[in-house]
């Protein structure tokens, strides 16, 4: 979506008329080959993931961090593949417990349970004792069955916002429907989170953060100080070692698949996450 440009409002973050960065891509796992002389925290040869955010960059062979950017030791028994899509779930985690504060026992509805943000929700709003609700396609109902969640809803016989029931959280990573026709879905207090930043999503947030009831809330982990980002970084870690969280990996590209890989991603059917795996010149 970001580099179609849209939603159109992104553009003041990523360019108007062109990318203002030309090589894409903002999440990475790999090994540190090269360091300057007074970098203390790493060292070559050191396995990393982390997150370029805004500064894109990613899809290469090579790329520069600063030491203090949003980077961190790689755990030894994650893979690089599984390191790499790192964005997903500190957006996941951002909203669900930064943002909104999920408590146990509280209702969560994710739509768009299966795509790399809404995989990832499925798992951590469980791990935070949530009862959740998956949002998805047919084909999806079992794969979101298996992260865990409690009910699903396929999309293409059931109009969640329509069946009567309602939610502490509305999770929506699909862009879509909107707060108006998700309003009757939460409960008096409920938030309704989303990771797309409309021009009435953002007057939404303005005109429910006045009043104490139903709340919009926007967020990108990009935006995010990059000591927030570590913090969240800290405490995914935390749910990996302890099994409860798993990235998932719908397929795996070359880099000089770049486009086969974005054409798949916009078929809008992932599930969980695509991965692009960049040979270095130098490793055979």
């Amino acid at each position: 979506m970001q580099r179609k440009g849209k939603p159109y409002f992104g553009r003041f973050f990523v360019g108007f008329t062109k990318p203002r960065k030309p090589i894409l891509g903002t999440e990475f796992a790999g090994e540190i080959v090269a360091v300057g002389e007074n970098i203390k925290l790493f060292k070559r040869g050191d396995e990393v993931f982390g997150s370029t955010g805004a500064g894109f960059g990613c899809y290469a062979q090579y790329m520069c961090m600063s030491e203090e950017g949003f980077l961190s030791i790689k755990l030894p028994k994650v893979s690089y593949e599984d390191a790499a899509p790192v964005c997903g779930a500190l957006a996941a985690w951002n909203l669900l417990k930064a943002k909104a504060n999920i408590q146990t026992g509280q209702k969560v509805l994710i739509n768009d349970a299966a795509g790399s943000i809404g995989s990832a929700a499925v798992q951590i709003a469980k791990a935070l004792g949530a009862e959740v609700t998956g949002v998805c396609s047919t084909a999806d109902l079992k794969f979101v069955e298996s992260l865990g969640s409690d009910k699903v809803i396929d999309y293409t016989t059931v109009d969640f916002t329509t069946n009567g029931q309602t939610y502490d959280v509305v999770l929506d990573v699909a862009g879509k429907p909107s707060f108006s026709h998700c309003r009757n879905s939460l409960k008096e207090r409920g938030f309704y989170l989303t990771t797309y930043p409309t021009l009435s999503v953002l007057l939404q947030m303005f005109w429910t953060g006045i009043f104490d009831g139903k709340k919009v809330i926007f967020s990108a982990t990009g935006l995010l100080p990059v000591s927030k980002r570590l913090g969240f970084l800290k405490d995914l870690v935390l749910l990996f070692e302890e099994g409860k969280l798993k990235t998932i990996i719908d397929r795996n590209y070359r880099l000089d698949q770049i486009v086969e890989a974005h054409q798949y991603v916009e078929q809008g059917h992932i599930k969980g996450n695509v991965v692009i795996t960049v040979e270095h010149s130098d490793k055979s």
